[in-house]
This record gives structure tokens, sequence and C-alpha cells, in this order.
């Protein structure tokens, strides 16, 4: 069964870990096409966050992290449905240390919350709304 595989397979991993999903993604797609193709294999590599959600677990991956200050980092992440896995592939054990795992966790937890000081944020440019 695969959801016992799964399930060893997340027991085995910390945050920190360097991870491979391998998974399945939603398609679109037209009835007329030249086939039909419903499970869209995926491989996702990151750092292991953890396994989170209250209704629905996903298995949360941190693609890139920008180290700000004081242990803030800014996360790019994939949050994969853990219905739709098929595998996690342990890569590299431990290749954030722990502390620094933390971090991430808890900048990953924060979200949005969180500001930074100082910070030059992109304007929107508008250049047509003279013409409405």
């Amino acid at each position: 069964m695969q959801d016992r595989n799964l399930k060893k397979q997340l027991e085995k991993l910390s945050p920190g870990d360097l991870v491979c999903v391998e998974w399945c993604d939603a398609s679109v797609g037209k009835s007329l096409g030249s086939g039909v193709a419903v499970d869209v294999p995926v491989k996702s590599f990151g750092v292991f966050i953890g396994v989170l959600g209250s209704k629905n677990k996903h298995a949360v991956i941190a693609q890139n992290a920008f180290k700000y200050s004081d242990g803030f980092f800014d996360i790019d992440y994939t949050s994969i449905p853990l219905s739709w896995t098929v595998q996690i592939i342990l890569v590299t054990k431990n290749l954030v240390n722990s502390t620094e795992a933390q971090y991430l966790v808890n900048s990953f937890l924060m979200g949005g919350r969180r500001t930074l000081q100082n910070r030059t944020r992109q304007q929107k440019v508008r250049n047509h709304d003279r013409l409405h």
C-alpha cells in the first residue's frame, strides 16, 4: 500500500534534509486533445520543512531561502498534497543544520505577517492611466 510506504519515508525525514518529491500534478486539457494526461508526473527538489496542514496534509519543501537577518528567511516553497505524492526520496541528510532548519520552519510559519524595515518595494508602473 502506497500510504504505508510514504509514512515510512516521512518518518526518516527531518527538517533540513534535501529531498526529491515525486508526485502527480493536476492537469488541464480539452476533450478534443490528442491524448489524455490526467496524472502529470513531477519531481520537485528542495529542503524538507515538514508535513503541515489542518484539513489536508502537505509535504512542504523550501526551494530558495533568502536570509535577511536574525534568522529570518524569505522562502520560495512548494507545498505538495500527500494524497498526490508518489514517493519522497532522501537525497542528503542534514543539508541544512538543525538550527538553520528551525529558522526556515519558523519563517515559513510566520509567512507574510512579518515586515522588514527599510526594505525597498517595487512600485507598480501605470503608464496608461491618462488614457482612460
